[in-house]
């Protein structure tokens, strides 16, 4: 079988005493592509590839499961297990920001250095979703995106509303987009991992600055989008022109030419 990731170049980033493989693609700005449980499938680097055809770097970090592997049930419940396990991607507490994107906010850093431009692109997914928040901080992160952000887990109604990193964090967030910057969100409407309090908590503490595309998955919606449906990007993509998903691609695409192309 053809790896799916050959066409990348393979290195390490090390920050924070933790060396981390990554997988590079493309030619200008960076746009870190974070991807979602089970870990880098072939459609997470479809998107990533996606990404350098509009003119961008995409650098896709491991952070789980096995490189380049199709998602199968037990693997991506074998995932979530163990990073489940592990205090740096996971806090209990609701107000604190998971210790391992100081990590990726450092490679966000270094890429912005290393491939130029205004700023840099974050894309997190699923599990890794709200990683794209938290690392608004730094004022290298231009254009953030939220694809079925999961976490923290929905299992109570404080958790449902919750956003995922810390007060001070949040503090710093909602002052980069009072600057200007826009963060993306997207979601299926019946992807209860994915519920619609967290969309109304980011506008209602983002405003205008938060843009949250909804995508109908009802019982016989008109699309014919799964009600589990749950990956906006990847496994739930339906890439014809004119097909909501395919809408929701092109808005991410052209978020990452207006905020790192432009001029």
């Amino acid at each position: 079988m053809a790896d799916p990731l050959a066409d990348f170049e393979r290195t390490t980033f090390t920050a924070r005493g933790t060396t981390r493989p990554v997988y590079r693609l493309g030619a200008g700005p960076a746009v870190l592509v974070i991807s979602e449980l089970p870990g880098i499938t072939p459609l997470v680097a479809a998107f990533a590839r996606r990404v350098t055809a509009v003119g961008c770097t995409a650098v896709v970090p491991h952070l789980f499961g096995d490189d380049g592997r199709a998602p199968t049930t037990g693997y991506t419940l074998g995932s979530l297990a163990k990073v489940c396990a592990s205090r740096e991607f996971i806090s209990v507490a609701l107000d604190r920001t998971a210790p391992v994107t100081s990590w990726l906010r450092d490679l966000a850093a270094d890429e912005h250095a290393r491939c130029g431009g205004p700023g840099v692109g974050v894309v997190g997914m699923c599990f890794t979703g709200g990683f794209a928040l938290a690392m608004m901080v730094d004022d290298v992160v231009l254009a953030p995106v939220l694809s079925q952000p999961a976490v923290p887990f929905p299992i109570s109604r404080r958790r449902r509303a919750a956003v995922g990193i810390s007060d001070a964090d949040l503090v710093r967030v909602r002052e980069r987009v009072a600057e200007g910057v826009c963060v993306l969100g997207l979601r299926f409407t019946g992807d209860r991992s994915v519920p619609a309090e967290r969309f109304a908590s980011l506008r209602r503490l983002l405003g205008d600055g938060f843009v949250g595309v909804e995508l109908d998955s009802s019982a016989g919606n008109p699309h014919g989008h799964r009600r589990a449906a749950h990956s906006v990007l990847t496994e739930d993509l339906d890439d014809r022109p004119g097909t909501p998903t395919r809408d929701a691609l092109d808005q991410v695409l052209d978020l990452f030419r207006t905020r790192l192309l432009a001029g």
